[in-house]
């Protein structure tokens, strides 16, 4: 049997992905070209973005593993086959990069780093106040795998943080020690108390579109906003809105509605944001390929497969 890496990498992805694959699957026949095998010979499937119809006639394939976290564009593509398990990356190294990206959003937000920068463009010499991290309160919007790693990360800086989930939260062990709440009623009483909010949530018809007017009204006036999730989160006209008028200090973007971010796009030049490229945890294929592996690997051996996503919840 074969398995089909599908996935719509240029030549310097391949060039990274190809080694580290091939290294985590000695015992297997790994394919880029779907022509290079025999569709009976292949059953299962590595995604990463995979070209329409990369899955289409193969009638043979049994089992999906995504080599990224989030699968959202997997399910909205309808050359996915519905019936088969669908299991996305969960990777400790994005995980601890996502952590180091919030800390260093939420120092930049807390210490007013975001606004002497703003001031540097006019020469403007300011020191910002400093409250203690113990007085900003972070209210983290997703409590998966990455949001976990993110709330331990802060509460060992001193952060106030306050987990939530549209859903039931999931905590176990240590984990269940970080204060948390669900459900939309939840989260109208906990907006008004936050000075950051940082967005980990998935993207699911549930929370598309979840950052709007109304959200933003709820916030305390000079909050910031760090968002790492996805872009269709946020309603941009909405976002853009509170910030010209100075409800919102600032807004730590990382991922857009669009991307490549269009270059006309406003919050290019807006003064109260930051534009990161898609880079809060990029997967890393030395780390990812293994953990891939692995879960391939359960899968032949008839056992339990890490992160099987439900698509019911989109995740």
């Amino acid at each position: 049997m074969a398995i089909l890496v599908a996935a719509r990498f240029d030549a310097d992805d391949w060039a990274r992905w190809w080694p580290a694959l091939d290294a985590a699957f000695p015992d297997e026949v790994l394919i880029r070209d779907r022509r290079d095998a025999d569709p009976d010979d292949i059953d299962i499937a590595l995604l990463a973005s995979p070209p329409p119809g990369a899955l289409r006639g193969l009638p043979r394939l049994r089992f999906l593993q995504s080599l990224w976290a989030g699968v959202d564009s997997l399910l909205a593509d309808p050359d996915l086959p519905a019936e088969l398990p669908l299991a996305r990356l969960v990777d400790p190294a994005m995980s601890d990069a996502m952590a180091e990206t919030a800390l260093w959003a939420t120092f930049g937000l807390q210490r007013g780093f975001f606004d002497c920068l703003r001031r540097q463009r006019g020469a403007v010499w300011q020191q910002p106040d400093q409250p203690r991290p113990d007085e900003i309160h972070v209210v983290l919007l997703g409590l998966g795998e990455m949001g976990r790693c993110v709330a331990r990360r802060l509460l060992g800086q001193g952060f106030r943080v306050t987990g939530w989930s549209s859903g039931r939260t999931p905590t176990t062990g240590n984990d269940a020690a970080i204060p948390h709440c669900a459900g939309p009623d939840a989260l109208d009483a906990l907006l008004p108390t936050a000075q950051i909010v940082i967005n980990l949530l998935p993207l699911t018809p549930a929370t598309h579109g979840l950052i709007d007017a109304r959200f933003l009204a709820r916030l305390p006036r000079g909050a910031g906003l760090v968002n790492l999730a996805r872009g269709a989160h946020v309603v941009d006209a909405d976002l853009l809105a509170a910030l010209d008028r100075g409800d919102l200090a600032h807004a730590v973007l990382d991922v857009y509605t669009t991307e490549p971010l269009p270059a006309a796009h406003p919050y290019w030049q807006h003064p109260r944001v930051s534009v990161l490229p898609h880079t809060a945890a990029q997967t890393d294929p030395r780390s990812a390929a293994p953990i891939a592996a692995a879960n391939v690997r359960r899968w032949r051996a008839g056992q339990p497969v890490q992160a099987l996503v439900d698509r019911a919840r989109g995740y």
